[in-house]
């Protein structure tokens, strides 16, 4: 199988709130090592997360749906919020 990675946007929901983060597409590796992306949604912030793809479970497991609909684990020292523009 080729090397595919998901492909999220965070947008910040503001002080004490939990960022929202929506998958808007795929990457996969072409032969000679680049990247393609596969875009569903355009992110207004015009920032885009790749992130390695995850085990996807039994979607006909009501406690399996729970957690796919969770954003993937982040590096807690990485700011996406408000200062987000600082890092990039």
């Amino acid at each position: 199988m080729a090397n595919m990675k998901e492909v999220w946007t965070v947008s910040p929901r503001g002080e004490g709130k939990k960022d929202f983060w929506l998958r808007v597409g795929t990457a996969f590796e072409n032969r000679d090592g680049s990247w393609s992306l596969v875009l569903d949604a355009l992110p207004v912030n015009g920032k885009l997360i790749v992130r390695d793809q995850r085990e996807r479970e039994d979607r006909n497991d009501p406690s399996s749906a729970r957690r796919q609909a969770r954003a993937p684990a982040r590096d807690d020292d990485f700011n996406y919020g408000a200062n987000a523009d600082e890092q990039f």
